[in-house]
C-alpha cells in the first residue's frame, strides 16, 4: 500500500476555501457531483490519449462510468475506466473545487503542440 501523503490548499485564502469546500461537500448532490465530473474527466483524458495511442484502450473501448450501491455497508461506488492522475497531478488538483482536470489536460497539449 502506498504512504498517506498530506497537502494543503495552495492559496493564501487557505481558510475561506476550507469553508467553501465544507459547504459545498457536506451537501451530497453536489459532491456526488464533482465524483461524477471527475470520472468524466478520467474518460476525456482517456478517450484523447486513444487518438494517438490505440494500445492504451487494450481490449476495453467502451468507455464507462459505474455507480453502485452497497446497501449494507451505505456506501456508493464510482468507478470509471478512463486515466487516473499522476502524483504531481494530484498535487497540484487536492483541494482544488469545480476544476477540470479535462480542460488543464487539452491546455497543456495545446501548449505542447505550439511549441513543435
Amino acid at each position: 500500500l502506498a504512504e498517506k501523503q498530506t497537502y494543503q490548499f495552495k492559496t493564501e485564502i487557505e481558510q475561506l476555501l476550507d469553508l467553501l469546500a465544507n459547504a459545498l461537500y457536506t451537501n451530497k448532490e453536489i459532491f456526488l457531483r464533482e465524483l461524477i465530473s471527475n470520472a468524466a474527466d478520467a474518460l476525456n483524458k482517456i478517450r484523447f490519449l486513444s487518438l494517438t495511442d490505440s494500445k492504451i484502450l487494450e481490449d476495453d473501448t467502451e468507455f464507462k462510468i459505474r455507480i453502485r450501491f452497497h446497501e449494507k455497508e451505505k456506501t456508493l461506488e464510482i468507478e470509471d475506466n478512463g486515466v487516473g492522475m499522476s502524483e504531481k497531478e494530484l498535487q497540484e488538483n487536492i483541494g482544488t473545487i469545480a476544476k477540470s482536470g479535462t480542460l488543464q489536460f487539452l491546455k497543456n497539449i495545446k501548449k505542447d503542440q505550439n511549441l513543435e
